[in-house]
């Protein structure tokens, strides 16, 4: 009898491929999942919220573009609610609307500026002229200088008419000066920032080390003689130049003692005190600057 022939079953060996491909395949369409999540369009997601909202019964609550021509439908202003929105929201009770604000470049034309900057002169005129007849005397002995800028106001007073040399206490005559100045601009907006200015010839005490300290002391001698007048703290503020910005040469005594100053600049109403322009009042008190007569 013959023996039968037994097959010989053939072991796949590449079998693992199948999962295997099924698995990069799956992984692949996560991440493409994932990349199409985290790169959302703004535009197409506003859509599809808004017709979510409408269909659920609510009126769409982003802007879309309007192209000229065509009316807007089914969108509303989230800022003005309508009388619906209101009477379910606060029954009896209106809700505030908030008026459109004119928006800032649009007030901002040449004749907007230009009518700001002559309000400016025009109030800073009024000031100057009002110290102008209060100081009339100091100011015909030209003892006390002003001039006027685009947006600035300056009362020059010589030192020497307010602190004996190479002291920072005010004397008798300086006090009533002061208070003269602060009785005008008490009552007046604008910030006032006092300056102290000395000339070339080096000093040194105990209490002044050198012309910083006392061009600084000068300054503030004269603020607290305004802040005991009734001017507001917060209008006030002082700075100590010392002998570096002279106004004449220091070779000579009418040199010096031009030098030796304390100065009141005051500013248009509701600006700080450090918005001062520096170079053009710097270029006003060269000599081809005309200074304001009394009165």
């Amino acid at each position: 009898m013959a023996r039968r022939h037994v097959h010989e079953e053939h072991m796949n060996h590449e079998a693992w491929a199948i999962p295997y491909g099924d698995l990069v395949t799956l992984l692949l369409a996560f991440f493409v999942v994932m990349y199409a999540v985290s790169s959302v369009n703004a535009g197409k997601y506003r859509a599809v919220a808004d017709s979510l909202s409408t269909a659920f019964g609510g009126a769409p609550r982003s802007v879309t573009a309007v192209q000229l021509g065509h009316v807007q439908q089914g969108s509303a202003d989230l800022r003005v609610p309508s009388l619906a929105m209101a009477r379910a929201a606060a029954p009896g009770r209106a809700l505030p609307l908030q008026a459109p604000r004119l928006r800032a470049d649009l007030a901002d034309t040449p004749a907007a500026r230009a009518a700001r900057a002559h309000a400016v002169h025009q109030q800073l005129q009024g000031i100057g002229d009002r110290i102008g007849d209060a100081l009339s005397g100091l100011v015909q002995q030209k003892l006390v200088r002003l001039r006027q800028g685009s947006d600035y106001l300056e009362v020059e007073i010589q030192s020497d008419l307010l602190f004996p040399s190479g002291s920072a206490s005010p004397s008798a005559l300086a006090v009533d000066t002061v208070q003269k100045l602060a009785s005008v601009l008490r009552d007046a907006p604008n910030a006032i920032r006092v300056e102290g200015y000395t000339d070339d010839q080096p000093i040194a005490s105990p209490s002044f080390p050198s012309n910083w300290e006392l061009s600084a002391a000068r300054a503030a001698s004269v603020l607290h003689v305004m802040l005991q007048a009734g001017v507001a703290p917060s209008r006030l503020s002082m700075t100590g130049y010392g002998e570096f910005q002279p106004v004449a040469a220091n070779d000579t005594p009418q040199g010096r003692n031009a030098n030796r100053r304390v100065m009141l600049v005051i500013l248009p109403a509701g600006e700080g005190t450090d918005s001062v322009r520096r170079d053009e009042r710097l270029a006003a008190t060269q000599p081809a600057a005309t200074p304001r007569s009394a009165g």
